[in-house]
């Protein structure tokens, strides 16, 4: 089977590949849940954009959502959250 060529996709398109060729895969799932932080995380993106042959830039990869939202919510604590925590508006 012949490698996909990607160069003629846009960012947004070439994104969407990645998320594809990342989703369900536990082995990604799970490293990207335990990033420390969104700089860690943005490293395995960029591992695993370079292995697909995707040709984005970690520039890209930070800018474009899904993946600027999943940074944030690395970067961030959510809005407000379910069960035993205050949502933050009401944190002290």
């Amino acid at each position: 089977m012949a490698a996909e060529d990607y160069s003629n996709l846009s960012v947004q398109q070439k994104i969407s590949a990645l998320v594809r060729g990342i989703e369900g895969d536990e082995r990604w799932n799970a490293a990207l849940a335990k990033a420390p932080n969104a700089e860690a995380m943005l490293d395995l993106l960029e591992s695993a954009a370079n292995k697909l042959k995707l040709g984005l830039s970690r520039k890209d990869l930070a800018r474009t959502p899904p993946l600027r939202d999943w940074l944030w919510f690395k970067r961030n604590k959510p809005l407000l959250t379910i069960g035993d925590t205050l949502p933050r508006y009401r944190q002290q």
